[in-house]
């Protein structure tokens, strides 16, 4: 933001947490804001009605005032945020307690999730137990992750980098840079004089 502003810019935000995350710090935006003649809009929060850029008239620096309110409300802000904070954690480790798993619920429900590995063990393609379930083909895979084969030896190989084979990477275009020998099917005209 700072690179794209130029002198006589006013930047609008929301509300000033959302440009600063620590009492330190806001002060020294301001000052940064000021030195490159920046002005600051603030639309919401405590710091709407506060003139962020009265200066004192001979130093230049924020009035007394404006740096005891800046820092302040910014301080009551960061209060804010931890205790949010807190609570959240607190929230979670008592849904942990319970027995609640924290995230989204499985596409493929419990009850499914026998059928579905019954079905793979027995041959059945990821794609067509997808189309049967009426979900993804990923949600299929995290229904049978642990049945799926190990990965690991392909990582380690170091000929094997890439997924595919060599003789399954698609061809390069006739414009770009082809082998040598590469001559076009019949059929294709040459662009070269």
């Amino acid at each position: 933001m700072l690179n794209y502003a130029r002198p006589g810019d006013t930047v609008h935000i929301s509300e000033m947490l959302r440009l600063v995350r620590g009492t330190g710090h806001i002060l020294d935006v301001l000052d940064v804001l000021h030195r490159d003649q920046v002005a600051l809009r603030i639309h919401d929060g405590a710091f709407s009605a506060t003139d962020l850029t009265a200066r004192h008239p001979r130093t230049g620096e924020l009035l007394s005032t404006v740096k005891f309110m800046v820092q302040t409300l910014a301080a009551a802000g960061e209060l804010q945020r931890d205790l949010q904070r807190e609570l959240t954690y607190d929230g979670l480790r008592a849904a942990e307690a319970k027995g609640s798993k924290g995230g989204r619920r499985p596409a493929v429900a419990d009850a499914k999730t026998a059928d579905v590995r019954v079905a793979y063990l027995e041959g059945r393609s990821i794609a067509a137990l997808a189309r049967d379930h009426g979900v993804s083909r990923g949600a299929i895979r995290t229904a049978v992750a642990d049945l799926l084969p190990d990965h690991a030896a392909l990582e380690e190989d170091p000929r094997r980098r890439s997924c595919r084979s060599p003789s399954t990477r698609r061809a390069k275009s006739p414009t770009s840079s082809a082998p040598p020998n590469w001559t076009p099917p019949s059929g294709m005209r040459s662009t070269r004089g």
